[in-house]
């Protein structure tokens, strides 16, 4: 099994919802984050004032699949996010070792 974690720009979500979803995948938590990549932050300007914004408003969408799914979910959610501009995001695939449902104490794949 493996956990997805998707940074993408907040208005994307929906799009990217969709596209795990087509995929017949359930299940998903979604936070809203703020950070910065290479792009560093970005000037505004508010009120004639310009000033620098730090961290960016992201949005984090975390999944847990099969480990043969990883690559499909990859390119689903790479084309439903993608914009073509800096700040698309990033996708960060990790190891997990163990599931369990707290309610059945149902473990593993069967818990996902």
């Amino acid at each position: 099994m493996r956990k997805i974690e998707i940074i993408v720009r907040p208005f994307k979500v929906d799009d990217v919802k969709d596209a795990i979803s087509a995929l017949g995948l359930k299940g998903m938590t979604v936070t809203d984050v703020k950070g910065f990549g290479r792009q560093g932050g970005h000037k505004e300007v508010y009120r004639g004032a310009e000033y620098q914004v730090d961290f960016i408003a992201k949005t984090k969408v975390e999944i847990v699949v099969d480990a043969d799914r990883v690559s499909e979910v990859i390119e689903a959610v790479s084309a439903a996010a993608k914009t073509g501009k800096v700040g698309d995001g990033k996708i960060f695939v990790i190891p997990v070792e163990e599931v369990v449902r707290i309610r059945t104490g149902e473990t593993g794949p069967d818990a996902i």
